[in-house]
């Protein structure tokens, strides 16, 4: 007699297996656990032996469907083809796909990339593929794709107002296509093609970091800063940052065991580990540090800093967890708290240092050598060594340019380079 759907439900478990026919060889398998298996039960062709399928649990599958399942696979059966082979092939074609997906060898290829990028790089990587490309192109067996499925994934981003993202997100995809053609799981690099899709860079506007460099907006700031009321270690951020123009993690994740704060030449040793560089120079044994001298003014600071935070290893330890450093967002934040949001960054005392230095007559080499835009090896180390007497010079010069413009109604001409 055929089941029905309250019959499955009443139906108890017992101390072992039991079983419930439906009929055309369907049947629902009651375990000692209370589960309801769907089986059907077959004999295969040319070999006739007996053989079963599993359609299922009740009630995620209903009698209708078990019923519909079991039909289809007996019409299979009737031409021929054995439905529990057919089943092997289809799961090891959709195992194969999965491997072969996007997403998959995508991740294969930031894997073997990991080892030779900082862990920022590889949050990047990581993290433009999963915004822009995973979603409709993850699950896709990458064999499969070609221009007309990429396309429409730069151009978004594209239309998004974003081109340089656009041009870094295709050359992504063409390293991960080159990697599936070189592991032989695709033919082609169809992104390569979009090469010349794409708007070309030279028609971008470059945008740069908000900075200022009218020395009457540079004096409000300065003054703005020297008023700021937040924390007295984000205080000290503030005012170094102009002092040292560095980058703002250079600053941030400053250790007290970096400094020389008592020799003749006091000094801020920027080690090869927070510096902008490619993974494999943070870590050789001989990338030097670069080196911040540091002014009178600097040194002022570090040294009501030190009463503070001196105990610890960073100069700037987060609120939160002492153990771990400011956080990245704090100066930017303090300057947007200031009403300098959307006007002056972090990154951006790097631009007003460049300029004004220039302005102020000093040598592109050496505002360059401290700006860190050097050469690396040993090219970089000599030209670093023998630009230094007069960074020192300018460090000083400097910070006595910045002190001169927060009186108000002065010009600092008298911190000019020497003959100039």
């Amino acid at each position: 007699m055929p089941l029905s759907e309250t019959a499955i439900r009443k139906a108890k478990p017992r101390d072992k297996p039991y079983k419930l026919a439906d009929g055309g060889g369907l049947y629902i398998e009651v375990q000692p656990s209370g589960g309801k298996w769907w089986r059907w039960k077959y004999r295969r062709p040319i070999t006739r032996k007996e053989n079963r399928l599993s359609f299922g649990t009740f009630p995620d599958v209903r009698l209708v469907a078990a019923r519909a399942k079991r039909d289809a696979a007996r019409t299979l059966l009737a031409s021929g083809v054995d439905p529990g082979e057919q089943r092997k092939a289809a799961n090891t074609a959709a195992a194969e796909a999965a491997g072969n997906s996007f997403e998959a060898i995508a991740r294969e290829w930031l894997a073997i990339k990991a080892p030779g990028w900082t862990a920022t790089q590889l949050a990047k990587e990581t993290g433009r593929l999963q915004k822009h490309a995973f979603p409709s192109l993850g699950l896709r067996p990458i064999g499969t794709l070609g221009v007309r499925d990429i396309r429409p994934v730069v151009e978004r981003v594209v239309k998004a107002g974003h081109l340089e993202q656009a041009h870094r997100l295709r050359f992504q995809l063409s390293r991960v296509f080159r990697y599936a053609v070189a592991t032989e799981r695709a033919s082609s690099d169809p992104a390569a093609a979009l090469s010349e899709a794409l708007p070309s860079r030279r028609d971008m506007v470059k945008q740069r970091f908000p900075t200022m460099t009218d020395p009457d907006r540079v004096a409000g700031l300065l003054r703005a800063i020297d008023g700021f009321e937040g924390q007295p270690a984000t205080a000290a951020a503030l005012k170094l940052a102009p002092l040292w123009f560095c980058r703002p993690g250079e600053i941030r994740m400053a250790e007290w065991t970096h400094f020389d704060l008592e020799g003749p030449q006091p000094t801020y040793a920027v080690p090869p580990a927070i510096r902008k560089l490619k993974k494999r120079d943070k870590e050789r044994p001989d990338t030097p540090p670069h080196i911040i001298p540091l002014s009178r003014q600097a040194l002022g600071i570090l040294r009501e800093l030190h009463l503070l935070t001196g105990r610890g290893s960073y100069l700037f330890p987060n609120a939160r967890d002492p153990k771990r450093s400011m956080s990245d967002g704090a100066i930017n934040a303090a300057l947007a708290r200031l009403g300098f949001k959307g006007e002056m960054v972090g990154h951006g005392f790097r631009h007003m240092a460049s300029t004004m230095l220039r302005e102020m007559g000093w040598s592109r080499d050496a505002v360059e050598a401290q700006l860190s835009h050097t050469v690396g090896g040993s090219e970089g180390v000599y030209n670093m060594a023998k630009h230094m007497p007069e960074r020192r010079k300018m460090m000083q010069a400097w910070a006595d340019h910045l002190d001169a413009l927060r009186r108000e109604g002065e010009r600092p001409l008298d911190n000019r380079k020497p003959g100039n």
